[in-house]
């Protein structure tokens, strides 16, 4: 399950990380709304793999991802992230069903956590993963194949990826998993998960899915 607009709400927080982000890397304000642009269309993916792609320049890059994840990780300890609606019910039914359940996002770990700590979920999942040291972000399959491995998964056909952004949804294509969905509820639109197996209301959808009743 990827976290941010999936079963965390954003309510615009990336937006207001990134603004953060752009201010310190000293970035001309002509540029800045190309580049916000470019920021929503790759929602999903790995945020220091977007600021190189933003600013050509690893320190730069560096920089601004390191204030992202700063200015992100203050939203979230100042109480502005809050669960999807009937995340974490759904989460744990599928745990108390047998299922396994991995967070994934394209954050940094340290805000990844911070994100859990706030919400009171650091053990709600089995697993929480984040692009780092031999784990690529997305749309890699890395974050799916490495929470396979580490669960002790036996088959990647018995693996369910849900996510908002096309990079969640190809990414789960590339890993090999059944059921690829897309939800409503974060940077997506129907529009963008053509790849996706499923497009949910939101990850409440998801048991039904599981399910065989295919929403």
């Amino acid at each position: 399950m990827d976290m941010a607009g999936t079963t965390v709400a954003d309510d615009g927080l990336v937006v207001k990380a990134f603004t953060a982000a752009i201010e310190t890397a000293g970035v001309p304000d002509e540029k800045y709304p190309g580049m916000l642009q470019y920021v929503i269309d790759t929602m999903g993916q790995s945020k220091i793999t977007v600021f190189r792609a933003l600013l050509d320049d690893e320190t730069r890059a560096q920089q601004a991802n390191s204030a992202f994840e700063a200015a992100y990780g203050d939203l979230v300890r100042a109480g502005e992230c809050k669960p999807i609606p009937g995340a974490e019910d759904v989460i744990r039914g599928l745990r108390d069903n047998g299922i396994k359940v991995a967070f994934t996002t394209g954050f940094a770990p340290t805000t990844q956590q911070a994100i859990l700590d706030a919400l009171g979920w650091r053990d709600l999942a089995d697993l929480a993963l984040a692009p780092g040291d031999g784990v690529r972000g997305r749309p890699f399959p890395d974050l799916v194949l490495t929470a396979a491995l580490r669960l002790e998964v036996t088959d990647v056909r018995q693996i369910a990826v849900v996510g908002d952004t096309a990079s969640d949804v190809l990414c789960g294509r590339r890993a090999g998993a059944s059921v690829v969905a897309g939800v409503l509820t974060g940077a997506g639109e129907r529009d963008d998960f053509t790849e996706a197996t499923h497009v949910l209301a939101s990850v409440s959808e998801l048991p039904a899915v599981l399910e065989g009743e295919n929403p």
